[in-house]
């Protein structure tokens, strides 16, 4: 047997913590996740998986839904509560909430005294569409243009009547 660890293998104890990428949502000023990307270490391209880790006090991000891509989360270690849709539930190891896309908007609060660590991950795909009902936003993610925000408010819902030739 050789040394040697294959690709396929990530061992997340000892992940470089220069690699990780610190996120803070720009529309909550109490998001603060530090992420280190494992499916692209292992050569994955078609799902998403990552080991998220959000201090004590602070917040994954802001409540949202995404509509195309299903989404998971899986608690490894601390405490903490998850707003899924009206409902806010206390949550801890070992358990595990999916998103499919009906509209179910969620976000995760570390409510412990330790760091709140876990997997989430999903889908990939050249273009996501996420809503942010509580800040009134929809999020465009594209694979090649980056992020675009829109406001709700501004927003113009067309019917297919707007697209029919009127001459």
């Amino acid at each position: 047997m050789t040394d040697t660890t294959p690709k396929h293998l990530v061992r997340t104890r000892g992940l470089d913590p220069a690699e990780a990428v610190h996120v803070r949502h720009p529309f909550n000023p109490d998001s603060n996740v530090v992420l280190q990307r494992l499916a692209e270490r292992t050569g994955m391209g078609r799902v998403i998986v990552t080991l998220a880790r959000v201090p004590p006090g602070r917040e994954s991000f802001v409540l949202h839904a995404h509509l195309l891509h299903e989404e998971f989360v899986y608690v490894l270690e601390g405490t903490g509560t998850a707003v899924i849709g009206e409902a806010e539930v206390a949550v801890g190891p070992g358990d595990f909430m999916g998103f499919p896309i009906d509209g179910t908007a969620h976000t995760l609060r570390n409510t412990g005294a330790t760091d709140l660590v876990y997997l989430m991950g999903g889908e990939r795909g050249p273009l996501e569409v996420a809503h942010f009902p509580t800040v009134g936003k929809t999020l465009v993610f594209s694979m090649t243009e980056g992020i675009r925000a829109f406001d709700d408010a501004n927003a113009r819902q067309l019917t297919f009547a707007d697209f029919m030739a009127k001459d």
